[in-house]
């Protein structure tokens, strides 16, 4: 049998801004335009990590203590769920009162409302993360003028259509509802931003140990949570934790949160990344160990002409595809899901219980496997 060989796509490498740095460049260009009485057709933004980037106004509307300005973000090669999103500020001038901060910062619609603990902001207040609050305040100062001497400002951000984004998003699982966040620690989005991303993850579980969860479900991609969250229709939805290829920072984190119980919800190839003791289960990082993977299935009873063939692949998916064609596949899932639970509770020292749940590549249930039942 043809050895199948892994297919990578090409990935492109132009960066893009972030919801936060979009939200700062489009209050900047507002209150530039009430200070100004003019409109804005492009502004230049102090970005949080203190870089000066023009970008383009879309649209601007000024009137005596009103102005809008709206930013298109731009994600580069990010496959962002927020990319060309019209992030549009409202910028009013109130009455002064010196009981409120100077620049009050609110969200329209588009925009989340926190309504769950955890996450660092306030319940019941905007979903824009403390980075960009800071960023769009001094942005909004810096060109002010004595506009703060004599009133407050009032910044209403919101995103046309935010509310369906949201739904391609984690918000939901993490109780923000409305919309989407705004966020970004730097400003730049990088392609295919793995920064990004491991930041959600810790995020997602600290949000779960703040409401004192017991237990953190962590899965490898949409397909893999889907089939765990059937499984486990039982437990909260906080606590299904997608944590894509960043075992060791989920593994981590779950840990500095005292939470001792996991499922970890998985296929053939991630799970063997995961026995050979990847920290990183991405298809770019290590190959796959296929000679591992050979003495897996030879444990699960293959011939040396199977075993020899699978040590030869590129893949692990490989090794499962042939294990099925001589009926040996659930042979083969249980001597991996032992292989992976060996590997990580001793690299953990046994400081968490783990179950490992295993689907096809249809999503359906293969094996599940409970170090407190072995």
């Amino acid at each position: 049998m043809p050895v199948k060989k892994a297919v990578r796509r090409k990935r492109g490498n132009r960066k893009g801004f972030t919801t936060g740095a979009c939200a700062a460049a489009a209050a900047r260009a507002a209150t530039l335009g009430l200070v100004t009485g003019k409109l804005q057709n492009t502004v230049v933004c102090r970005l949080p990590n203190e870089t000066d980037v023009s970008f383009k106004v879309e649209s601007c509307v000024v009137e005596v203590e009103y102005a809008r300005a709206v930013v298109i973000k731009d994600a580069g090669d990010d496959p962002d769920v927020t990319d060309k999103a019209h992030i549009t500020v409202d910028v009013y001038l109130k009455k002064q009162d010196n009981t409120q901060e100077k620049i009050i910062l609110l969200n329209g619609p588009g925009v989340g409302t926190v309504t769950q603990p955890g996450l660092g902001l306030e319940v019941n207040g905007p979903a824009i993360n403390p980075v960009p609050q800071k960023n769009i305040r001094e942005n909004v100062s810096a060109v002010a003028g004595n506009l703060l001497d004599k009133h407050n400002v009032e910044i209403i951000i919101s995103v046309p259509g935010g509310e369906k984004m949201a739904l391609r998003t984690l918000n939901g699982r993490l109780g923000i509802i409305g919309g989407i966040s705004i966020l970004g620690t730097s400003g730049i989005v990088h392609p295919w931003s793995t920064a990004a991303f491991r930041s959600s993850v810790i995020q997602a579980i600290e949000v779960a140990a703040s409401q004192e969860q017991k237990i953190i479900v962590l899965t490898t991609g949409g397909r893999t949570e889907k089939f765990v969250i059937s499984e486990l229709p039982e437990l909260p939805s906080v606590c299904f934790v997608q944590m894509g290829d960043f075992l060791k920072v989920a593994l981590d984190t779950v840990i500095n949160n005292g939470i001792k119980r996991i499922v970890i919800g998985a296929m053939v190839g991630k799970l063997a990344k995961m026995a050979q003791g990847e920290n990183i289960t991405h298809a770019r990082k290590n190959p796959v160990n296929m000679q591992m993977v050979s003495e897996i299935a030879q444990a699960a009873g293959a011939g040396d002409d199977i075993v020899q063939d699978i040590a030869k692949a590129d893949t692990a998916r490989y090794a499962s595809e042939r294990m099925s064609e001589i009926g040996l596949l659930n042979e083969f899932y249980l001597q991996l899901a032992q292989k992976v639970m060996h590997t990580l509770l001793e690299k953990y020292d046994h400081q968490f219980t783990l179950k490992i749940m295993i689907c096809d590549f249809e999503g359906n249930k293969r094996l599940e496997l409970d170090s407190e039942q072995v």
